[in-house]
């Protein structure tokens, strides 16, 4: 039998990051992998290559913005040659993946592991030690009790679809739906017909309501229809595409069904129970070092129940990995500071977020204040045609951030200022102070328009 120090299961960007730094240390580690094709979501269907969609919506959405502005020509987006760019850069993702892992000398283990006690796994028959585990194994989507939900598409097939059709009827209104509806609007057919079905009484429940209402209102600006509180009862497939029914909207014609309803912790077969370690719907229990209940085990990224994004994973696996270092007196422990993890919707106008909304903040019955305006129409959105620019900055009363929420090309760069505002405990007044030497005039400027009707003392 196989005796290692830590065995790593998954090889996704977390299963990645942990192996690394273990190995960086001298200790023999293998990780198992049981997709044919090894590099994880992230890496082959997720973060990295829907950025090649985005890139390019992103321009044309910015060129339909300008047409008569400085614009005479908006430029007609193609599919096909977008996937062969992503394509390219996916495809040699397995073989690098192992590659990689082979010149640092991780055993990497094909086939599908599960515990048998707490310190042994099988893998396809063959049994293994080790000293740790990490278990780095991802999500997948979330089964639906939908009658016909086998002519559904996942995320994943549709990111390799050669063409897309006149019209795409999207479930669930999460990430996946929101931001493939806003690649389509701008790279499909320019009379295609695109709809996001959501079953709550609102789309993007984690982000804040008032913000959502904003993007959904941008998004039916480019022709995408967005339904909320509406149960699917039956998907049926015809000569000519497909019917969804539904209790409450009638039903919709469609040619394509994708499955935009969110993502669920990949636990299937790996034997928790037998290796007493617990788990519940929203993943693997894990504390601060992320240790599960078998002190032997640790699980990051998406397969925890923590929060499901890729930097989130990495850092993580860092955590994982010292706490490991620092058992056998090898590293120092560190922990992860989840209060101030950005998420970022990458639809166009972008809608980031970092910290808590103001509704959260109000069941809580916490007090704030917050700075909100809408329909931004400052010079730098004037100049790009963003009519649906807007943000709401939330702050307590010693005047720390409590949250922040922006709506607008380039979120990702103001939210992450604000995220590290936050990391560092600083008031909004120091933010403001910090903000007005920024580069001017940008989006990064602007963040000192949007901080000066909460600050403190007088600019």
């Amino acid at each position: 039998m196989k005796m290692y120090d830590v065995v790593v299961i998954g090889s996704g960007t977390s299963g990645q990051t942990a192996a690394f730094d273990l190995i960086k240390k001298g200790l023999q580690v293998a990780v198992i992998e049981n997709s044919d094709r090894p590099g994880g979501t992230c890496a082959l269907a997720g973060c990295q290559p829907k950025k090649w969609f985005y890139e390019a919506a992103e321009a044309i959405a910015k060129a339909r913005h300008l047409e008569g502005k400085g614009i005479e020509a908006v430029p007609k987006g193609n599919w096909a040659q977008v996937l062969e760019q992503k394509q390219q850069f996916t495809d040699s993702i397995p073989e690098g993946t192992i590659d990689n892992f082979q010149k640092a000398g991780i055993e990497f283990i094909a086939g599908a592991a599960k515990f048998l006690n707490h310190d042994t796994l099988s893998v396809d028959g063959k049994n293994i030690k080790a000293t740790y585990f990490v278990i780095a194994t991802g999500a997948k989507p979330m089964q639906l009790p939908i009658k016909g939900i086998e002519h559904v598409i996942t995320s994943d097939e549709f990111l390799d679809l050669n063409v897309l059709p006149n019209s795409i009827l999207f479930i669930g209104g999460g990430f996946i739906s929101f931001e493939f509806a806003h690649f389509a609007a701008r790279l499909g057919p320019s009379d295609q017909r695109l709809v996001i079905l959501e079953v709550s009484d609102r789309p993007l429940g984690a982000f804040d309501a008032e913000m959502v209402a904003l993007l959904v209102a941008a998004s039916k600006d480019e022709g995408i229809d967005v339904k909320s509180s509406v149960d699917i009862q039956s998907i049926k497939k015809h000569a000519e595409g497909f019917v969804v029914q539904t209790a409450q909207a009638g039903s919709f014609e469609t040619d394509l069904v994708v499955h935009g309803a969110g993502r669920v912790p990949n636990l299937t077969g790996l034997g928790l129970d037998a290796a007493g370690i617990e788990y519940t719907k929203p993943g693997i229990v894990v504390d601060q070092w992320m240790r599960t209940s078998n002190q032997r085990v640790f699980a990051v990224g998406d397969c925890a129940a923590t929060i499901q994004l890729a930097r989130v994973a990495d850092m993580e696996a860092h955590v994982a990995a010292a706490s490991i270092l620092a058992e056998l007196d090898i590293g120092q422990p560190v922990t992860i500071d989840y209060r101030a993890v950005p998420a970022i919707l990458f639809t166009y106008p972008q809608l980031a977020m970092v910290g808590q909304t103001e509704d959260a903040l109000k069941q809580d019955g916490q007090t704030y204040h917050k700075s909100f305006a809408q329909n931004l129409s400052w010079p730098t959105y004037k100049r790009v045609g963003l009519k649906h620019a807007a943000y709401k900055i939330l702050a307590d009363a010693n005047n720390q951030i409590l949250g922040a929420h922006i709506l607008s090309d380039n979120a990702t760069g103001l939210i992450n200022t604000i995220k590290q505002a936050m990391l560092h405990n600083a008031t909004v007044d120091e933010l403001y102070q910090q903000s007005i030497v920024s580069p001017y005039p940008a989006r990064e400027s602007d963040l000192s328009y949007m901080l000066q009707p909460i600050c403190r003392r007088s600019p």
